[in-house]
């Protein structure tokens, strides 16, 4: 089994299934995670590059958010597109890496990706609250790369 399968079990991978399904529940943002195990390009690269190919910048808002996890490599990257970040503070993305990487400095990686979704769920429904019409515009399961 590669990394990238030993990552998270299946209840984990639910778990935070969950969180980002319960995270979008009050906004009309997307919230994703992949997880890969080896990037050979700036984390934050390939992070945009993941963003694009999973068509995350097609939003009607431009409001998705991908957390990037790269296993093998010990790093993960967290991307918002432009719609959101013409709204959130600029210190926002780096108080949900912290959040994040609070847990991960303790192998808890399920928590750490759970309180990340909320966060970003949280903050997303500030600027991006769920209208009636609003559509899940992106599957919430978890990507592998």
């Amino acid at each position: 089994m590669s990394e990238v399968e030993n990552f998270l079990t299946e209840v984990q991978e639910q778990q935070i299934v969950a969180a980002i399904r319960h995270a979008e529940k009050n906004t009309s943002g997307e919230i994703r995670v992949h997880i890969e195990n080896h990037t050979d390009l700036d984390v934050l690269d390939r992070t945009k590059e993941v963003f694009h190919f999973l068509k995350m910048d097609n939003t009607q808002q431009r409001n998705g958010v991908l957390i990037y996890v790269a296993v093998h490599d010990h790093t993960f990257a967290i991307y918002g597109d432009e719609g959101i970040n013409k709204v959130v503070k600029n210190n926002f993305w780096e108080s949900t890496r912290d959040a994040i990487l609070s847990k991960f400095k303790d192998g808890n990686f399920t928590q750490g990706l759970i309180d990340g979704v909320i966060m970003a769920g949280e903050q997303l429904q500030k600027y991006f609250p769920w209208e009636h019409g609003d559509i899940n515009e992106l599957p919430d399961e978890i990507s592998k790369g």
